[in-house]
C-alpha cells in the first residue's frame, strides 16, 4: 500500500519519526512519504527504522505558500536528492520566518489576555512550533474547550489573534522544488480557495506538474475532477492521507477516512516514469 503525505511529530503530526514507522507497518503500508510542514527532520530521522521494518521511504516536504494573499500548500517529492542541498538551506530560512512569526503571535495573545509564552508552546512542537501547538495550550489552560475553538475564535486567518507570517509566492515555491531536482504537487486541491479548474493555466504557467488528486478530504467525486485536470495539462498525480496521528484520529493511514482512499499501487512508478 502507498501513502505519500503524513507528518511526524517534528511538524504538527504526534508520532515521532520512530512511531510513524511503526504505524507504517500496521497499516500494511510498504511505501511512505513523509512531508513535514517546511522541515525534513522527521524524514531523516525516521531513515534507519525504515530500512530495519522494510518500508520504503519517500523523501517529501509540505511547504505553506501564498497564492492571491490566500494560503496554499505545496507538496515536494525528491525521488532522487542530487540537488537538495541549496533546498535544505532555503528550507532553513523559511523556519526562522516562522519563528519570527511565534514571537509576535505569542505577545498577540497576551494582548488579549492569554498567559501563553512562546517557550511552553515550543516544548510541544520544538524547531516547528506553529499554530496547533498554540492551540494545544490553550486548551490546557482552559482558555478555550476544544482546538476547534481555538482557531475559530484566534487563530484563523479571520480571527482576532491572527499574526501574518511572510510566506513565499506559489511560483517560487514550485521553482525551488524544480530547481531542485523535485515533483511540485499541489497539496489537497479540495481546500485550495477560489476555483481549481479556472487556476490551473496559471499553476502550471508556474511550472507545477504534479496534482495530489488522492486525499481523505476527496469524496469520489473530487477525485476524478482532479484525475482528470491532471490528464488534461499532462500533470503527475499524487496521493495520501494526511496522517497527523491523534490530532486527526479520523484519518488512518494508508486507507484515510472510512476506507475512502485507495491510492493505485503503480502510482509512484509512473511518477518515476
Amino acid at each position: 500500500m502507498i501513502d505519500l503525505h503524513s507528518h511526524t511529530n517534528e511538524s504538527d503530526g504526534t508520532c515521532s519519526p520512530a512511531e510513524l514507522i511503526e504505524e507504517a507497518v500496521r497499516a500494511e503500508v510498504d511505501i511512505l512519504g513523509i512531508t513535514d510542514h517546511d522541515t525534513f527532520k522527521g524524514y531523516d530521522q525516521a531513515m534507519a527504522a525504515a530500512r530495519e521494518a522494510g518500508v520504503e521511504l519517500v523523501c517529501g516536504i509540505e511547504l505553506s505558500t501564498k497564492l492571491h494573499g490566500r494560503s496554499v500548500h505545496l507538496l515536494g517529492y525528491f525521488l532522487a536528492q542530487d540537488g537538495l542541498a541549496r533546498f535544505r538551506d532555503w528550507v532553513m530560512e523559511l523556519q526562522a520566518a516562522r519563528r519570527e512569526r511565534n514571537v509576535r503571535l505569542a505577545a498577540r495573545l497576551r494582548e488579549l489576555g492569554f498567559d501563553i509564552h512562546l517557550e511552553e508552546v515550543e516544548a510541544r512542537g520544538r524547531g516547528m512550533t506553529g499554530r496547533p501547538h498554540f492551540a494545544q495550550v490553550m486548551v490546557e489552560k482552559g482558555y478555550v474547550a476544544n482546538l476547534r475553538q481555538a482557531f475559530d475564535d484566534y487563530l484563523d486567518e479571520s480571527a482576532k489573534g491572527y499574526v501574518y507570517r511572510q510566506e513565499p509566492q506559489f511560483a517560487e515555491c514550485v521553482e525551488k522544488i524544480r530547481d531542485a531536482g523535485g515533483i511540485a504537487s499541489l497539496a489537497h486541491p479540495v481546500r485550495v480557495y477560489g476555483n481549481v479548474p479556472a487556476l490551473m493555466p496559471e499553476l502550471c504557467e508556474s511550472g507545477l506538474n504534479a496534482l495530489e488528486a488522492y486525499h481523505s478530504d476527496h469524496s469520489q467525486a473530487d477525485t476524478k475532477l482532479y484525475l482528470d485536470l491532471a490528464r488534461k495539462y499532462g500533470l503527475g498525480v499524487t496521493g495520501g492521507s494526511d496522517f497527523h496521528g491523534a490530532v486527526k484520529p479520523g484519518v488512518k493511514l494508508g486507507t484515510g477516512c472510512d476506507g475512502n482512499l485507495q491510492i493505485p499501487p503503480d502510482l509512484l512508478d509512473k511518477l518515476r516514469r
